[in-house]
């Protein structure tokens, strides 16, 4: 990542602070790197717009819960002046609160760290799919089958909180069959797993979602299925009144969708009643195998099996969901651990085998993701450890999912490497997530080069990407050796100043000042002798 600079002159009022002297104090060196390296160098000014372009540009929202104190520091540093210029005092109460997010950030450290061409490549293949115009809306539920069909949405979230959103990402569906893995996670955290599959399977049941029929012991073959959902809720808070039950399950998806609060659709809900002969058919056909646990009440477990389908998200709030997934059960925009890993874990290894009905092995063969799609047209997506992601078209295929979603999801692996068995020796494809990793072993050649060429701004713009100004090369030489062999005073000056150790040595036993004294750099000399004096003698 390149943190972003701003060499417009000021030209409108100061925004001045009231900092007191333990606010200066409070003036870390990774804060006034930052603020260097936002600003381009002590000549630059820097605006209120510059920083709110840093953070976007690297995909974090203003809505982000972990920024919502900076964000309100800032408008309320600025509501006189929609882009009013920033100085130190208040740059540092700006991003104090949300020090370790911004950080992170600004450094490139995040799990996308090319979040901008990362998002062009995903918005090229979102286009291309528009066109996709196969399948037909699920009219089997009457208010199902009033969508319309040219409804499209697509939204992402990183485990480290960054966002993209697209097309119609903020309109309301009823979630359907992508309600199943959350229940089958309530189930599992209130029961653990030994209890639960006592009641359902573990394999893919090679029929159709809401086929009546069981495994070999008389039990849904997973919790992917309807069946196996009807049973997941019947586990959950069983002791519960049919209200408080739902009122529990509607907790935990807004948690999990990191505050958002999902609504629900009624007329879905009863429109879904009203048609349910086959889900009921299944109901009295697991009860007549002995499936249910003692004394679950039949209507009951179905009537809230209707419930949970009807409960309604956007693909934004989905997105989080499938992110908090992706994130071991931790929410990345609250940082609240919503599930255990354990649940997680489990969860998404039904998913990927079982997740997408009857086309779930081709799934795994061609997409290889845990994925769970509903007839309402979405599909909830997983990328452990990277990101989570939901998109929405309402026209199905015959297996009842949506036919942009798999079209998207297939452009999308066959462009980045996502697949759960890429080879990193073997693919050709893009990784988002690499250049995290190559930028640091980067940082230490970048450092030495800056240091021996007296480029201030780039070593304070390194620095601000957590490169460590003390490191050394292979010689044991380290940026100090490189500034003072060619007599860079002002580099010398700076790295004291972040508090760097001028002493140390590299393999032929030579300090930095050995090296100017050496080259005849005599300010140099002068000015290391004078800090050398004052260290105190270990």
């Amino acid at each position: 990542m390149t943190l972003p600079t701003s060499k417009a002159p000021a030209k409108n009022a100061r925004a001045k602070s009231t900092a007191t002297g333990s606010d200066r104090r409070a003036r870390t060196t990774r804060e006034r790197l930052l603020f260097d390296a936002l600003r381009g160098g002590r000549g630059s000014a820097l605006r209120a717009r510059d920083l709110r372009d840093a953070l976007a540009s690297v995909g974090l929202s203003e809505e982000d819960p972990r920024l919502k104190e900076s964000y309100d520091a800032l408008r309320q540093l600025t509501h006189t002046e929609a882009d009013a210029e920033l100085d130190l005092d208040a740059f540092v109460r700006i991003v104090k609160p949300g020090i370790l997010v911004i950080e992170r950030a600004l450094q490139g450290m995040l799990v996308l760290p090319e979040f901008g061409l990362f998002c062009e490549e995903v918005e090229r293949i979102f286009e291309r799919v528009r066109d996709v115009r196969g399948g037909a809306v699920a009219d089997y539920i009457p208010q199902l089958g009033r969508v319309d069909p040219e409804l499209y949405g697509m939204a992402l979230v990183s485990t480290d909180g960054q966002r993209l959103s697209l097309g119609d990402a903020t309109t309301e569906f009823c979630v359907q069959s992508t309600c199943k893995p959350v229940s089958y996670c309530l189930a599992l955290e209130e029961h653990g797993s030994d209890h639960v599959h006592r009641y359902i399977g573990c394999e893919p049941s090679g029929h159709s979602f809401n086929e009546l029929t069981l495994n070999g012991d008389g039990r849904p073959h997973n919790p992917m299925i309807n069946a196996g959902a009807i049973m997941s809720g019947a586990l959950i808070r069983a002791d519960l009144t049919m209200a408080d039950r739902f009122d529990h399950v509607l907790a935990k998806w807004r948690d999990l969708a990191g505050g958002a609060r999902p609504s629900f659709s009624n007329a879905t809900y009863l429109s879904e009643r009203g048609t349910a002969d086959r889900n009921f058919a299944l109901g009295y056909f697991m009860r007549e195998n002995g499936a249910f646990p003692e004394g679950t009440d039949l209507v009951s477990a179905l009537e809230f099996y209707f419930q949970c389908c009807s409960i309604e998200m956007t693909a934004e709030s989905m997105a989080v969901v499938a992110a908090t997934l992706a994130n071991g059960g931790v929410c990345p925009t609250t940082g609240a651990q919503v599930l255990s890993p354990d649940t997680v874990q489990k969860c998404l290894s039904l998913m990927e085998s079982c997740g997408m009905y009857d086309f779930s092995g081709e799934w795994a063969f061609s997409i290889g993701l845990p994925a769970k799609s509903g007839v309402s047209g979405a599909i909830l997506v997983v990328v452990p450890g990277v990101l989570g992601l939901c998109v929405w078209s309402p026209r199905l295929d015959a297996q009842g999912n949506s036919v942009r979603g798999i079209e998207f999801c297939r452009e999308l692996v066959s462009t980045f490497h996502f697949h759960s068995y890429d080879s990193h020796a073997s693919s050709s494809k893009l990784d988002p997530r690499r250049r995290a990793n190559e930028a640091l072993r980067d940082l230490g050649g970048d450092l030495c080069w800056a240091a021996s060429e007296g480029d201030l701004d780039a070593l304070r713009r390194l620095a601000a990407r957590g490169a460590a100004l003390d490191s050394a090369d292979y010689d044991g030489r380290t940026p100090a050796h490189l500034a003072a062999s060619e007599g860079h005073l002002v580099v010398i000056e700076l790295l004291a100043d972040l508090g760097v150790s001028l002493d140390r040595q590299d393999r032929w036993g030579n300090r930095p000042l050995d090296d100017a004294r050496r080259e005849g750099h005599d300010a140099v000399v002068r000015f290391l002798e004078s800090r050398a004096a004052e260290t105190p003698k270990s």
